[in-house]
């Protein structure tokens, strides 16, 4: 077997994972992981993200939603790699990515925008207002 990702959502799920596993060679690779962001939480990053970028300057420096994302993936304390760039100017950041965020940790990601927004004076949107 290659690779293989199984969501256990069922019973059979279960019992296909666990005749894998025992049939699996020696120096086979298993990982397992907390369930994937929802889409609601990852529009309501984007949105925040957004928001945040629109209302603040950064040490007077005008950021992308982007550039937002990776500053509060920073302050999450997860894993960073960096190397110099090819010039020797600055660094690349290699290990930066919001897509392999559990619930949980989305959880923790918009928990903290919203704690730094409100230090910072940042106005959220709650589309949840706007339909009503």
């Amino acid at each position: 077997m290659g690779r293989a990702l199984v969501v256990i959502n069922t019973e059979a799920d279960r019992a296909r994972v666990t005749a894998w596993v025992k049939k699996a060679p020696k120096g086979t690779r298993v990982e397992f992981k907390a369930p994937k962001r929802s889409l609601d939480q990852n529009s309501r990053l984007w949105a925040m993200l957004s928001e945040v970028a629109q209302q603040l300057l950064w040490h007077g420096i005008k950021l992308t939603p982007n550039d937002w994302k990776l500053i509060f993936l920073d302050a999450l304390k997860r894993e960073m790699r960096v190397v110099p760039n090819i010039d020797g100017t600055g660094f690349v950041n290699l290990d930066r990515s919001s897509s392999d965020l559990s619930k949980e940790e989305m959880g923790e990601m918009l928990t903290l925008i919203e704690a730094f927004g409100a230090q910072h004076g940042v106005v959220f949107n709650d589309p949840a207002e706007n339909a009503a």
